[in-house]
């Protein structure tokens, strides 16, 4: 019998019990857009938060003391470098380079009359385009200038845990190059909302030279944050500054804590399709074995007209084939949908969420992502375990004996 004729009488077999084919249609669909949303997270989640880390935090590359370690926010000379505009020069004149700006963190203490907290003190050159997110981010307020003195940027969510405004005047208070405690009377002239909340619960920023005035550590910075035209030349110009007295930090060094977790993640979404996928599976299965016992009799009729074992093993693996397939095509449909959805308009998520996932660039909206490979991977799978599935109730089936068949009419 030709295989056209099986695919026949199996696509009219669907048809017949419609009720059926279209739950079970339905139900592979559904396991396959539940995949797909969840492959289109990861990838979603991956990309954002290692683009934002980079945008807001680590630059694609940093360069810093060989001795500099972040942890500390080391004030001490030899942990620092000298001449930030002469390092900035340098990196600029590379053609790979699209900014470099020398920023300078320490620790420190921002009081009010009515509390103090802790916060990261950050000196930044208000002129580089590596802190337009910064700038972007004011709600209130202004930014500040290079040339400014006694005035700071603090966080939204900071300025709203201390009740403070712009206009109000604040202390700050912090150790110096030699140890010693440094404490000021600054001005707040503005507040930057830019959704993360290491940023914005955390962080005075002040300009660049009035941050090294503060700290007592002359013209010297922690690190150049370096963001480069193409992030594939990261090693290369990495290459180029790192040194027996130097450390070349690249975004994947400066994300390690991002990336590692994300690919722990993984794993458990791995477990998540595998229970997706086999749910499926036990639906089809289940399918075709009442299709076999509700068809005991036409099985009988094609086994007496002459249709050996294996094409009656044919016809219903091409039963489970034709069912896995509209599925999935539904399936693809349906799922490109969510997929768009949530790459283009995304998930919005509370402050408060976003801010306990600590040491992680994540913002207060998780957007998809789009991975063709990924997705035609995952239809593939499905329907090679369908297919394997599909053999239990087609061998079921050629196993019956015509007379016994016979019987159920």
């Amino acid at each position: 019998m030709a295989i056209s004729k099986f695919f026949s009488i199996a696509y009219r077999n669907l048809v017949r019990n419609g009720r059926r084919t279209t739950l079970t249609t339905l139900a592979v669909a559904l396991g396959l857009v539940v995949v797909m949303a969840m492959s289109s997270l990861i990838e979603g989640m991956i990309s954002t938060m290692v683009a934002d880390g980079i945008r807001m935090s680590s630059g694609h590359l940093q360069i810093r003391a060989e001795s500099y370690d972040e942890d500390k926010a080391s004030l001490l000379s030899k942990d620092l470098l000298r001449d930030g505009a002469a390092w900035a020069a340098q990196a600029e004149a590379l053609s790979e380079v699209q900014s470099a700006a020398p920023v300078l963190w320490s620790g420190g203490l921002l009081s009010t009359a009515q509390e103090s907290v802790g916060i990261q003190i950050v000196g930044i050159d208000t002129d580089d385009a590596f802190h337009d997110p910064i700038r972007a981010g004011i709600v209130a307020g202004e930014f500040l200038n290079n040339d400014d003195r006694g005035r700071i940027l603090i966080g939204k969510g900071l300025a709203e845990q201390m009740d403070i405004t712009v206009g109000r005047r604040v202390s700050l208070a912090a150790g110096n190059a030699d140890g010693e405690g440094q404490e000021g009377i600054f001005t707040v002239v503005g507040l930057v909302d830019t959704g993360f909340p290491s940023i914005d619960q955390n962080r005075v920023i002040l300009p660049l030279a009035q941050a090294q005035s503060f700290s007592g550590v002359g013209d010297r910075f922690s690190s150049l944050i370096l963001m480069l035209k193409n992030q594939e030349d990261t090693d290369a110009v990495a290459a180029m500054f790192a040194g027996p007295d130097t450390q070349a930090l690249t975004w994947e060094d400066l994300n390690r804590l991002v990336l590692e977790s994300v690919e722990n993640g993984i794993i458990f979404y791995y477990v998540l399709y595998g229970i997706v996928f086999l749910a499926v599976a036990v639906l089809i299965a289940n399918t075709l074995l009442m299709s076999v016992f509700a068809r005991a009799q036409e099985i009988g009729i094609l086994a007496s007209l002459g249709m050996n074992q294996r094409q009656i093993t044919q016809l219903f693996l091409i039963e489970g084939i034709l069912l896995a397939l509209l599925g999935i095509v539904l399936g693809l449909v349906l799922g490109l949908g969510v997929v768009a959805y949530m790459t283009f308009v995304g998930f919005a998520i509370p402050a408060e969420t976003a801010s306990m996932v600590e040491g992680f660039a994540f913002g207060t909206t998780i957007r998809g992502g789009f991975a063709p490979l990924e997705f035609a991977v995952l239809s593939l799978l499905l329907l090679v375990i369908v297919s394997l599935v599909s053999l239990y109730p087609a061998a079921l089936a050629a196993r019956m004996e015509p007379v016994e068949a016979l019987h159920a009419l």
